[in-house]
């Protein structure tokens, strides 16, 4: 018996007829629709499927990411439940795909995907995605291994994939097999109404300390700095990340390059207090710091958490 929760996306679009045909408009189609789209996927096993969102994940919100959270928790509850898929747009699916790792328990697969294309595209890539995705969440060989996300045929896992390319249907890529992906679940107790405001800020020539304030005075609890090399800090932005620090915003040293920004190298992380990504890009540093701010955690217990996301 699999779950599928269907949040709107690519998936679910269709050409929207006032802008000539020439875009479409995402999370038009029910997910009853979608399912009954797809040739061969009651020969995958029977199928339960709701509706919980209609977006394009481009207007995702932690909010949203809380709701998935509540539904595949109480679908992975269910006895008679043997897997999770969630229908989800590309832009963002990376980012809840690995909030999910980290907050539920082991066990049970819970496979996202999504599609390229529209769903009246002449060539819509979202049937095969649905029907690989049930027939993975249905795979003993995908127990225990967290989250895995299903594009173009292909298995992933949630820690490392990425969207890569802005088309094409080989837009998401891993530099590791599905096989490698493992369970988390150390924010598996959270429960909260609403996560904390964590912001990416962008390092690049010339960028102004300001934003620090900027995000610091608009209700900030954690920055994440996407950084440049090795996490790479502008001297001009000391200042204002110190203050920061005093008004006990937690700051994560992160790098816009792929690699390890490893702690106290290229910075002196220990003395200011800062965190670092490890190999998480910012956007997923941002989800385990959220998560680990939303638990409680600060200090010692905060950057042992990060470490271990992020190694």
């Amino acid at each position: 018996m699999i779950h599928l929760l269907a949040t709107g996306g690519t998936i679910a679009g269709e050409a929207d007829p006032e802008a000539g045909h020439g875009r479409y408009r995402a999370g038009v189609r029910p997910v009853e629709a979608l399912v009954a789209a797809v040739p061969g996927l009651a020969d995958a096993g029977p199928l339960t499927a709701r509706q919980i969102l209609a977006l394009d994940s481009k207007d995702m919100t932690p909010a949203d990411w809380l709701a998935i959270l509540a539904a595949t928790r109480t679908a992975v509850a269910d006895p008679s439940c043997d897997g999770v898929v969630i229908l989800h747009g590309t832009d963002t699916l990376e980012e809840p795909a690995w909030s999910l790792p980290l907050s539920l328990p082991a066990g049970k697969p819970v496979v996202p995907t999504g599609a390229m294309r529209p769903a009246d595209h002449p060539a819509a890539d979202g049937p095969a995605n649905l029907l690989a995705a049930v027939r993975l969440a249905a795979s003993p060989e995908a127990r225990d291994k967290g989250v895995l996300v299903v594009m173009n045929g292909t298995a992933f896992g949630a820690r490392r994939v990425v969207k890569a390319r802005c088309s094409g249907l080989d837009a998401f890529e891993s530099p590791e097999p599905w096989q490698a992906a493992r369970a988390d679940g150390r924010f598996a107790g959270l429960a909260v109404a609403e996560l904390p405001r964590v912001d990416i800020l962008p390092g690049y020539a010339g960028a102004p300390a300001d934003l620090i304030d900027a995000s610091v005075a608009a209700g900030a609890h954690g920055l994440v700095l996407a950084l440049c090399g090795h996490g790479s800090v502008p001297t001009a932005w000391l200042p204002a990340l110190r203050a920061a620090r005093q008004r006990g915003v937690a700051i994560v040293r992160g790098s816009r390059a792929s690699g390890c920004v490893e702690p106290d190298a290229n910075a002196d992380d220990s003395g200011e207090g800062w965190l670092t990504a490890g190999d998480l890009p910012p956007p997923k540093a941002r989800i385990a710091l959220m998560l680990g701010l939303a638990t409680g955690l600060s200090g010692d217990s905060l950057r042992s958490a990060l470490l271990a996301c992020g190694s």
